[in-house]
């Protein structure tokens, strides 16, 4: 196997088996996150994502529909796309509010680069800087099926 291709598995397993289990842990709770020792800031911040009634329960929801997509390897860009907020959003809460997590925060954003990289063949398309739209089908075009009266 090519080391690249084995590298970019192996990221993709470990970042979908995260994501799996937070998404999972996130609604089934088996595996319950201490707040001991949390900055006053960071409890503050996760207090009022859970109090919105559907921000926490969104963010799980990503995380886990992420993790099930990369793991199974099937719409891996989509996936990276949809959990590249999710991610900025875990670092820059370590970064800001809770030191302690900033070194594993950056290890889950370096698996979604180099993931990203990987797949950056998908992401080319999204990234020009100027595209023009394409031609609105034909009447006749846009339906294959016969007309009956």
């Amino acid at each position: 196997m090519n080391i690249n291709r084995f590298l970019t598995a192996a990221a993709r397993a470990l970042l979908g088996l995260l994501f799996t289990f937070s998404g999972l842990n996130g609604f089934l709770q088996f595996a319950p996150m201490s707040t001991e020792g949390m900055p006053a800031g960071a409890m503050a911040f996760s207090t009022a994502l859970g109090e919105t009634g559907y921000m926490m329960q969104l963010t799980m929801g990503v995380e886990l529909v992420v993790g099930v997509l990369l793991l199974v390897n099937r719409f891996v860009p989509l996936a990276l796309a949809l959990l590249a907020p999710v991610v900025v959003n875990i670092v820059a809460f370590h970064v800001f509010l809770a030191p302690a997590g900033t070194g594993m925060s950056l290890v889950i954003a370096a698996f979604e680069v180099y993931l990203a990289w990987a797949y950056r063949a998908a992401f080319r398309p999204m990234l020009r800087p100027s595209i023009t739209a394409p031609a609105p089908a034909s009447p006749a075009v846009a339906s294959s099926a016969p007309v009956t009266t």
